[in-house]
């Protein structure tokens, strides 16, 4: 309930922002007016509105920032090329940041999700036009975290309305590392000293490398469910985030030496529960260059006066959204295969049966214990990768065999249920089980046919 005091009226730009008061909230976040500090808190927002949609005024929020979202994507008609966005004016600006062309996934995310709930096709025609800018970019302009959102929007497009963006591009300019905009933002990989931080999401350059606990959480909200829209994708995502999940436990003082970071002595302050920032081949600070890689650092002694500026390098922001990963991640019995949960971050969706994301790493099959949800009684596991059932008459547990270096993505249909399949999709019941149950077996060497 607390959110709606971040919903900025009295500065007449009636959007979700970083801050609470007008005057500051002008100010912007970061470096100034920087657009990805105006997009995200309202991503969040509808985030959260689609857990709870009950709550006292959300409705009416929603609809507002959907509103100015429409607004301001009619006035860009396709031209993101600014640095932010002036929501009470209307009018794009420029400064000396570079112009954040992906701020066109933040806004195609929202008027979608604004589509889903409120059906005013408007809002979908804004979408999809906002998804075309994006598309449209000769090079990678990635600058924060608004880049993955825009692949997740792509596939869902796709498989929803027919559409046909280009969902390998988006995804490739949020992984490789090659954007123009913020030099090498994208996904790390590599050992550092021994230290696998593969997956974690930053520059792939400064400093040699260095990557954010936020930016790695929150990248998964958007990727994981994608693959149930196009699952010809469940291995790359499978494998990114075993290395993720892996990796960020370095961002906590009690997984990282204390020879590793910055300011161990007040690791006790965060409880166990509060992570370091960032991690850093190179330290920034002059003061910390004595320190092995990797660096448990964060930026706080560049922005917060005070007496003890050192424990603002704990992420308070990053760390509540451990959640995330909380909702996603479980165990199996395999070690290094994770059940991950399709449906915990895939706001404002049709009805779905439980799905998950099993990715095998390994050189030889490998039979893994999926657990099941306890009320969904006997249930027919799918396969949306291999196109066919793999599992009949089971509850609570079932043994899937997993293919060398490949994943599943198992969808838990209640046992008996009438399968169909309509307009290129496979339906189970009133739920779509296979948004591209239609794509030829040979466009995909993972899919096999018809389900048996």
């Amino acid at each position: 309930g607390m959110l709606r005091n971040y919903f900025n009226k009295d500065n007449g730009w009636n959007i979700m922002m970083n801050n609470t008061a007008p005057e500051v909230a002008l100010l912007g976040g970061g470096y100034g007016r920087d657009w990805w500090y105006d997009v995200y808190p309202n991503m969040l927002f509808y985030a959260i509105y689609d857990r709870y949609p009950n709550e006292a005024g959300f409705d009416t929020l929603a609809r507002r920032i959907a509103e100015q979202f429409y607004s301001a994507d009619s006035v860009l008609a396709g031209n993101y090329s600014h640095t932010f966005f002036d929501y009470a004016r209307m009018e794009p600006e420029s400064n000396w940041i570079c112009a954040q062309e992906d701020a066109a996934a933040g806004h195609a995310w929202v008027l979608y999700a604004a589509y889903r709930k409120f059906g005013d096709k408007r809002y979908l025609e804004a979408a999809q036009r906002a998804q075309r800018a994006l598309e449209s970019q000769s090079e990678n302009r990635f600058y924060e975290i608004l880049m993955p959102y825009g692949a997740y929007t792509a596939a869902r497009m796709n498989a929803e309305q027919g559409t046909d963006f280009d969902v390998r591009k988006i995804l490739e300019w949020t992984f490789d590392g090659t954007s123009v905009c913020r030099k090498g933002w994208g996904v790390l990989v590599g050992q550092w000293n021994g230290f696998d931080i593969s997956g974690i999401v930053g520059s792939t350059v400064d400093h040699g490398g260095y990557g954010f606990l936020m930016n790695t959480f929150d990248t998964a909200i958007p990727l994981v469910p994608m693959v149930r829209y196009d699952p010809s994708y469940a291995s790359a995502i499978g494998k990114w985030m075993l290395h993720a999940a892996n990796a960020a436990r370095l961002f906590y003082p009690q997984y990282m030496p204390a020879e590793h970071q910055t300011i161990p002595q007040l690791a006790a302050t965060t409880k166990g529960v509060i992570g370091y920032e960032g991690l850093v081949k190179e330290s920034t600070f002059d003061r910390y260059k004595h320190i092995p890689a990797p660096v448990a650092q964060g930026d706080g002694p560049n922005w917060v006066p005070g007496k003890n500026p050192e424990v603002s390098q704990f992420s308070v922001y990053g760390s509540a959204h451990a959640g995330v990963f909380g909702s996603i991640v479980q165990r199996t019995d395999v070690e290094g295969i994770l059940q991950l949960d399709l449906l915990a971050t895939d706001f404002f969706r049709d009805k779905a049966y439980p799905s998950y994301l099993c990715y095998n790493p390994y050189d030889e099959s490998r039979e893994v214990t999926v657990s099941l949800p306890f009320k969904s009684g006997e249930v027919d596991l799918y396969d949306a990768v291999e196109a066919r059932f793999v599992a009949h008459n089971v509850s609570r547990k079932a043994k899937v065999k997993l293919p060398a270096a490949g994943a599943a993505v198992l969808v838990a249909v209640p046992a008996g249920a009438e399968i169909r399949q309509e307009g290129g999709k496979l339906w189970a019941g009133d739920a779509v089980i296979d948004y591209r149950f239609d794509v030829p077996a040979e466009t995909s060497t993972t899919r096999t046919g018809a389900p048996q």
